[in-house]
């Protein structure tokens, strides 16, 4: 498996950027799995907030079913698991987008919109190798990637994941 992570400011769209990017890389027959932090407990009837915030005391595992998918919640004690931890629980992949995990080292896409008004999220990061915004950036010393246009940065992100061998990860 390889590990690629999207980095952002909250709110600058990298959800919206991952589901424009995962069904590109599966029509290339890769792969994928996905992982993401915090699980959000905006409503009283999410998972999460059925796990932990509502049952007192939290129910230690949560099974939630519907369709064709199904999801394990496990209540950790208020500890948050590492992400090796967390990878080593999946299945076998090509590739692991993680949304978040903004401090672990793997190497991140940096999401950039204008809008948002907020500073670079690269400076001062080797981890973030390549910036997708939908600006042109004077000042970026990354590789500059058009954030409305997926199908390039699926191109890019390909060829970067065949040239680095050091995003393996064990299954």
């Amino acid at each position: 498996m390889k590990l690629f992570g999207l980095a952002g400011w909250s709110g600058s769209g990298k959800t919206t950027l991952l589901t424009a990017l995962l069904p590109l890389l599966v029509a290339r027959r890769m792969t994928v799995s996905t992982s993401s932090t915090p699980i959000m407990a905006s409503t009283s009837t999410s998972p999460a907030r059925i796990a932990g915030d509502i049952v007192r005391p939290a129910a230690h595992e949560v099974l939630v079913s519907g369709g064709a998918r199904w999801a394990l919640l496990h209540e950790t004690g208020g500890v948050e698991p590492a992400l090796p931890e967390l990878l080593a629980r999946l299945a076998p992949v090509d590739l692991v987008l993680v949304e978040g995990f903004r401090e672990s080292p793997h190497p991140k896409l940096a999401e950039h919109r204008a809008a948002h008004g907020k500073p670079p999220i690269w400076r001062g990061r080797a981890d973030i190798v390549a910036v997708a915004s939908d600006v042109k950036l004077e000042d970026c010393n990354r590789l500059l990637l058009p954030l409305n246009e997926p199908e390039i940065i699926v191109g890019w992100l390909c060829c970067f994941l065949e040239t680095n061998d050091a995003l393996h990860i064990a299954p």
